[in-house]
């Protein structure tokens, strides 16, 4: 069990200890020291790893815009399709456009509020320092973390198993490729810092970004979809006659699981040199994601139609074109895999090792306890992949139950709060505190309220419409057994 201290908490260090290890040196009272003067906190924390074999202050903004597209350049993508196949094209794309700006004016009031804090190091940090420091917000936030980011690799276990037995026409038990899967996403989660997982990570947003073209391409080119009956194919502007509430918001919720990663942000930026920059990265990233997930999303869907339409796509495309775009999403099906569960690792190591020469050296004690955190988280994500063998309607639970707060609820509070910060000393009341934020503040503030709000709608009624949609797919005999040797294949 990790330790229960926190990086807001304050630590006491042996001075002899200290004396005789310097790599030990660890700063006491994190919170207020980073409250206080965060530039010098972020400078002394960097000339601490100086002399250390592992860095973590090490990503250049360039880099930490490598690892979102790599979280955001994914396979999810592809539902993006059937979700404009239930919504409409036009509500589709709309909903594409507002949630990617949503998400992106919440990832600079991330950035603001790590800039702001630099002793934050993970998404259960920020929870515990939103609400008042609370112990009970931080172990709150860290297993809705942990099982969010394990269940993430679950899905790509499955979808790698999916890959396999599409490929080898079932060449083997689903179980055993599942296993594979699991092996090499296992393998890939093992670098120690967010740096040298951006390098795989770029490559591996390269070749999705491959294999999207290319089911763009091929979806126009073919002679018809995938399963062609010989009923015609025909897309809407609008959701047809009948679209229920359930199935329409199961599809924006596999929109808004694709674009919402922020629960990742503040690990991210712990390991930035600078973290003003984050900014940079959000607004490259928005771009290009937009661009991407609309095109794929409206294209596809035009030439594959309502009829044929499955998640992922790649299922619309025929024999060897199915096979060639599905092949290139191969790099991202095992990185974003592998980042999540490095994500949640790093967690659990730095509560572990915070103040011991283990975390910055490279040591068989630091290097057994990392490997067997990996093997865990992967363990865990198989039996997950096996237990609930399915793709949409998991997006769909994993946006409602975590989303509404790693979306939107935490920064509607974080903008308050910095806000509060801000105007510190000025206001003795809601009122005063009205009365002093500026007129720009003041929209925002009621922006901030609004995503609060939406946040709560998306746990209330979006977990009702996921788990009733989970339900009427295992009554009409959707899903398969548990550990079943049947095909998951396209």
């Amino acid at each position: 069990m990790p330790s229960t201290n926190t990086s807001l908490d304050k630590q006491y260090i042996d001075p002899e200890k200290q004396e005789q290890s310097p790599e030990l040196l660890h700063y006491t009272d994190q919170s207020s020291d980073s409250e206080s003067n965060p530039d010098a906190y972020l400078l002394k924390e960097i000339e601490h790893e100086k002399d250390s074999q592992i860095k973590y202050r090490s990503c250049s903004w360039q880099k930490t815009a490598g690892l979102l597209f790599s979280e955001y350049i994914c396979l999810a993508i592809m539902s993006f399709p059937w979700s404009y196949s239930i919504l409409g094209l036009v509500p589709g794309l709309i909903i594409t456009v507002f949630i990617s700006l949503t998400v992106a004016y919440t990832g600079c009031i991330i950035g603001d509020y790590c800039s702001r804090y630099p002793h934050i190091q993970s998404i259960c940090d920020i929870g515990q320092h939103l609400f008042w420091g609370k112990k009970w917000a931080w172990y709150a936030t860290a297993a809705c973390f942990i099982l969010n980011n394990t269940l993430i690799q679950a899905l790509h276990v499955l979808i790698g198993a999916k890959y396999l037995n599409t490929v080898s026409h079932h060449g083997a038990c689903t179980v055993v490729f599942a296993v594979v899967s699991a092996i090499i996403c296992c393998i890939f989660s093992l670098p120690r810092t967010f740096s040298h997982m951006s390098f795989v990570g770029i490559f591996a947003a390269a070749t999705m970004f491959v294999a999207v073209i290319l089911s763009i391409v091929f979806a126009a080119i073919q002679d018809h979809p995938e399963g062609f009956d010989g009923t015609p194919v025909h897309w809407n502007l609008w959701p047809e006659k009948g679209t229920t509430y359930v199935s329409g918001m199961s599809a924006m919720l596999n929109i808004v699981y694709t674009f919402v990663g922020q629960i990742c942000y503040p690990s991210f930026i712990s390991e930035m040199k600078n973290p003003k920059d984050f900014k940079k990265a959000i607004y490259v990233v928005t771009i290009c994601e937009v661009l991407v997930f609309a095109l794929a999303g409206s294209i596809v869907y035009v030439y594959a139609g309502n009829h044929y339409m499955v998640a992922p796509a790649f299922g619309v495309l025929t024999g060897k074109y199915k096979i060639a775009a599905f092949t290139f999403a191969i790099p991202t099906i095992v990185f974003l895999g592998s980042l999540y569960s490095n994500v949640s690792s790093q967690f659990i190591f730095l509560k572990v090792f915070q103040n011991s020469k283990h975390k910055s050296q490279h040591t068989v004690k630091g290097w057994g306890f990392w490997i067997a955190l990996n093997v865990f988280f992967w363990i865990v994500a198989f039996i997950i992949a096996e237990v609930i063998p399915f793709f949409s309607d998991l997006l769909s639970l994993m946006s409602s139950l975590f989303d509404c707060w790693f979306g939107f609820v935490f920064w509607g509070v974080a903008f308050i709060r910095l806000r509060q910060d801000k105007y510190k000393g000025q206001f003795s009341n809601t009122r005063e505190f009205w009365n002093v934020l500026k007129t720009g503040e003041k929209i925002e503030y009621i922006i901030c309220i609004i995503l609060i709000l939406m946040g709560i709608y998306i746990l209330g009624p979006g977990t009702y419409a996921s788990v009733d949609s989970i339900v009427l797919s295992y009554q009409s005999g959707a899903y398969g057994s548990v550990f079943t040797c049947a095909s998951n294949g396209l």
